[in-house]
């Protein structure tokens, strides 16, 4: 009883996967790809959102530019393993090159990257907590490494400073609040439900780990 009102007390939640070992296994691949391909679907059709807000004023479409780092803190959410972020960003980076997406072959690069900032912060807390605010710092780091490609592809260019810090703020805001507490959100719908159960034995700690 002393443990469970630990797990629900304060801000920050600590929740073990309650599978035995960390490793991934096929099934957990396989799940993560099957939701990487929905989010690949979303990722392809989410220019079109992305232009929309363009024209409203200067650098407007970062404030949506977080859906695409969505998949790595979602299915993290969901599947609780290592490396399931990075492997969702790259698989949903890969559908969306399918689509024909205009950025083509650099995705590549980009969802390594991503996925890779994601994977970090969730790594910094050894792949024990789960709450939004850990989701939102995922969120943040997978924009922060979606900034190398954009400097090697030249993106960055000689825009002046005070640009730089506006553009780049407006994303990690972007990345916490759609790849961060949206994700946290959903995953929250989707564990009451009961289908992660199907991935991962739900016990009561499982849900004090979705309070946030």
């Amino acid at each position: 009883m002393n443990e469970q009102r630990n797990s629900r007390s304060g801000g920050s939640l600590l929740a073990p996967n309650s599978r035995g070992g960390k490793g991934l296994k096929l099934s957990d691949i396989l799940v993560t790809v099957l939701i990487s391909v929905v989010l690949g679907v979303v990722y392809h059709f989410w220019s079109s959102v992305y232009k929309l807000f363009s024209p409203l004023f200067f650098q407007a479409d970062e404030l949506v530019y977080g859906m695409w780092f969505i998949a790595p803190t979602l299915v993290f959410l969901l599947i609780r393993k290592p490396g399931v972020a990075l492997l969702a960003e790259v698989a949903a980076a890969h559908v969306e090159i399918l689509f024909g997406s205009e950025w083509g072959i650099q995705l590549v690069l980009y969802s390594v990257l991503q996925g890779l900032g994601a994977e970090l912060v969730f790594a910094l807390f050894r792949y024990r907590k789960f709450s939004g605010s850990v989701a939102a710092l995922a969120g943040v780091g997978a924009a922060a490494g979606s900034l190398i490609p954009d400097i090697y592809y030249g993106y960055v260019g000689d825009t002046q400073t005070w640009l730089l810090i506006a553009k780049y703020g407006m994303r990690a805001v972007s990345s916490a609040l759609i790849a961060g507490y949206l994700a946290f959100a959903l995953a929250k719908a989707v564990e009451a439900t009961g289908v992660t159960s199907l991935l991962r034995p739900v016990s009561e700690r499982d849900y004090a780990a979705l309070e946030d």
